[in-house]
């Protein structure tokens, strides 16, 4: 079994908008709607959680999940102070024990049903997976003043996306041991990496953006009309 959180419980600071990063609209549906249907497609998932403020249950219930046809139910949680804190509501509430947790961003609306399967079939294997891409770009490290402090090797710099997608035992325990040590981080997989454990990385897309600021919104407007006209060919529509 494969229970997906759909974490969407950010205050989204940086778009700088009064109405939150993940209910902005593209392509005349919310972005967590397009994300929704991303994960509901994928059939190796069974349940969806979603996690996301407490104050918004009632408006993602009638706003959100309301607008779209979804061929699972969504078991709607309210979110916490912290990243951390929101995925560890969601782990409480999965059904099984025994499964596989596959952890996404609400903002990740691009995300394929291949990659998300390539993900958790890794995690089978592994115990831990992650999807990412690696770097092209030359990376430098900067110090506090801006100055650069050296050039990175980046033939082994991937950066991380979503989904993360871990054994249920392994991801319980490293957010127990964090919450108890209380340390943050950006992605689950740190604290999975913290226990100790391996991680394994699985090619993702570069399409798979976050969207995070306003720049993201305008190139996911651009990537959203990409995939709507390569869908028109496939199904021969003109």
């Amino acid at each position: 079994m494969v229970s997906a959180i759909i974490v969407a419980a950010g205050k989204g600071i940086r778009m700088q908008n009064t109405l939150r990063k993940q209910y902005l609209e593209i392509a005349g549906l919310p972005i967590l709607c397009h994300t929704l249907r991303a994960i509901d497609a994928c059939g190796s998932v069974n349940e969806i959680i979603l996690v996301v403020p407490e104050e918004d249950i009632d408006y993602a219930r009638y706003n959100i999940i309301s607008r779209i046809n979804l061929s699972k139910k969504i078991n709607l949680i309210a979110g916490g102070a912290e990243r951390r804190d929101s995925v560890y509501n969601g782990i409480l509430a999965v059904k099984d024990v025994n499964s596989l947790v596959l952890i996404h961003d609400g903002v990740r609306p691009f995300i394929s049903p291949e990659q998300i399967g390539a993900c958790i079939s890794a995690a089978e294997d592994s115990g831990a997976s992650i999807i990412g891409v690696p770097v092209h770009d030359t990376i430098k490290s900067v110090n506090a003043s801006g100055n650069v402090n050296k050039t990175l090797p980046r033939e082994k710099i991937w950066l991380a996306q979503t989904p993360q997608v871990f054994k249920y035992s392994i991801l319980k325990d490293a957010l127990d041991n964090a919450i108890k040590s209380n340390y943050s981080g950006t992605d689950d997989a740190f604290f999975v990496e913290n226990m100790g454990k391996s991680v394994k990385m699985v090619k993702g897309s570069n399409l798979n953006i976050k969207i995070t600021t306003k720049e993201d919104l305008q190139l996911a407007q651009a990537i959203i009309k990409i995939i709507f006209k390569k869908n028109c060919k496939r199904n021969n529509l003109s």
